[in-house]
């Protein structure tokens, strides 16, 4: 169990939570969730000793697995001891153990030491340790081709598979994982999943992935109200639990107000009359009726809505066999396809099969080795990169960068929008330079929002955005009337967004299908399991 008692915790004037006590079961999985800025992540520092809180304390298992995000920390370790280091006690057994077998002569206290060290090993399961490192990297997408190489060799999201990997090792009492789904294809993501409903000690989690949450949680700890809220369920589940719960305060305290109303009017016309014992009786009343205290959430949402110019032509976009090589390599086989106005087509498979390569040559970032991309009749193109750096101009303000791409509108019209993508108030005038991941995807949706194009080309445009920032993304694609290719992970967007699918495997053509994510799984059994 992990047991948070009377912690409270604040950065400045800003308090995150005040006075907090929950406890973690074991066998239970828990959903960490909470806007941007909420303190999930300084939550989880504390849970796994990691920042001390301003008051309070934490008793936690002696055995953790926690899944940090320093990607470069081990680049001159041969990858699997990078797994084997989850488990302290076996590492720094088989670490001692050669060090005493490198010695030239041993004496018979280094004899001992080393019979010492092996029934540590054993207990350990440190003989069966390599191939259970590597069942866990192969599990998550590492090929057993870089088990051996160091991490230096492998590119930083498969570093954060290595670290999730060694998380997972050496049978931790408690699981603390911030964000593993990050960096994951939805193959892998399955396979985590499968393996953390087996796992049988605590989890607390960090996830944007509402399909991830909605999974594996048996319960959602949500920060809001400078508390942490348990809830039963999924992260669904917690959504529609506390909207019952906040509407039924908003209408008992609707009641009360009215009811405290009509008290007030009796003791005001009667108070100098003769039923003095009657307005006595209602002052009383009043006073029982006391209002429940609905602290302000820090819960908010942008309003993301995508309009056009004007619509383009129905062929909106013919993909003439386009293919794209890197090397020796070809990533995208010949492919064609027509697209139509209106289509929305999510683009799937697992990291490095060519998702991204495809979506830069259809947006005009990328040309294509053969082949041609023929846009129709009026066709306006928004793109989204996946990588954002220098996307964004530095040296000026998030109110600056959009009046330079736009100066048609009215400095109070580009207030409104950014207002309407959270940027608020001092906000607007952050300098570029020091957004966050979440306000420079927020700031490309508005510049999106601003140029009203017909057709938008979005590349994974849910990393670094919160679940309810995902939730009026997805809204916004719904609604909108435009042609849609959006590469992503998040299962839920495919499903609520996506009326085709192009999903693509290694070293075969790309797979066109003409229908939604769920069809797609039902038509093709054997790729089902890899997308569930």
């Amino acid at each position: 169990m992990i047991s948070v008692q009377d912690v409270t915790k604040a950065f400045g004037p800003k308090k995150l939570f005040d006075d907090v006590n929950v406890a973690f079961s074991p066998g239970a999985r828990y959903g960490l969730t909470g806007p941007n800025g909420a303190g999930k992540t300084t939550f989880m520092k504390i849970l796994a000793g990691d920042e001390e809180p301003d008051a309070g304390q934490v008793q936690r298992p002696r055995r953790l697995g926690i899944l940090r995000q320093d990607h470069f920390r081990y680049e001159d370790h041969r990858v699997i001891d990078v797994v084997l280091m989850g488990n302290g006690p076996l590492w720094s057994a088989m670490a001692e153990k050669e060090q005493l077998l490198a010695r030239p002569e041993m004496t018979d206290a280094d004899g001992m030491r080393l019979a010492e060290l092996e029934g540590v090993i054993g207990e350990e399961d440190g003989y069966s340790a390599e191939a259970t490192a590597g069942e866990l990297l192969s599990g998550l997408g590492v090929d057993a081709e870089f088990h051996d190489q160091p991490m230096r060799a492998l590119a930083g999201g498969y570093k954060l598979r290595v670290l999730l990997a060694q998380a997972l090792f050496g049978k931790p009492q408690a699981l603390l994982l911030d964000e593993p789904t990050n960096h994951l294809d939805l193959e892998s993501i399955r396979w985590l999943e499968r393996f953390l409903l087996a796992y049988e000690g605590v989890l607390v989690t960090i996830s944007h992935d509402r399909h991830f949450l909605n999974a594996i949680c048996t319960h959602i700890a949500d920060i809001d109200y400078e508390a942490i809220i348990l809830y039963p369920g999924g992260y669904d589940d917690m959504v529609r639990h506390k909207g019952q719960v906040r509407s039924r305060v908003e209408s008992e305290n609707s009641e009360k107000k009215k009811k405290i109303a009509q008290l007030q009017d009796f003791v005001a016309r009667f108070h100098a009359g003769t039923r003095a014992s009657q307005v006595q009786s209602r002052i009383r009343a009043m006073q029982k009726l006391k209002l429940d205290e609905m602290k302000r959430s820090n819960i908010a949402a942008p309003f993301i809505k995508f309009e056009q110019k004007a619509p383009s032509g129905k062929q909106t976009l013919t993909l003439e066999s386009i293919e794209k090589r890197y090397g020796d390599e070809r990533v995208v086989r010949p492919f064609s396809a027509l697209v139509t106005r209106g289509e929305k087509i999510c683009v799937i498979g697992k990291n490095g099969v060519g998702k991204t390569t495809l979506a830069k040559m259809i947006a005009g970032e990328l040309k294509p080795d053969h082949g041609h991309v023929r846009w129709g009749h009026q066709a306006q193109v928004g793109y989204l990169p996946q990588d954002q750096a220098g996307v964004v101009r530095p040296g000026t303000t998030a109110f600056g960068w959009l009046r330079e791409l736009e100066d048609k509108l009215t400095n109070e019209e580009i207030s409104g929008l950014l207002g309407r993508m959270l940027f608020s108030g001092e906000e607007r005038m952050k300098p570029t330079a020091t957004l966050s991941g979440g306000e420079t995807v927020r700031l490309l949706l508005a510049k999106l929002m601003l140029f009203k194009d017909n057709v938008l080309v979005l590349d994974e445009p849910t990393n670094h955005l919160d679940l309810q920032s995902i939730a009026a993304l997805s809204e916004g694609l719904q609604r909108y009337e435009g042609t849609v290719i959006l590469v992503t992970h998040d299962q839920e967007l495919i499903r609520e967004v996506g009326s085709r699918v192009w999903s693509l495997h290694p070293g075969e053509q790309v797979l066109d299908f003409p229908g939604t994510f769920d069809e797609f799984l039902e038509k093709h059994p054997d790729l089902a399991e890899a997308h569930r």
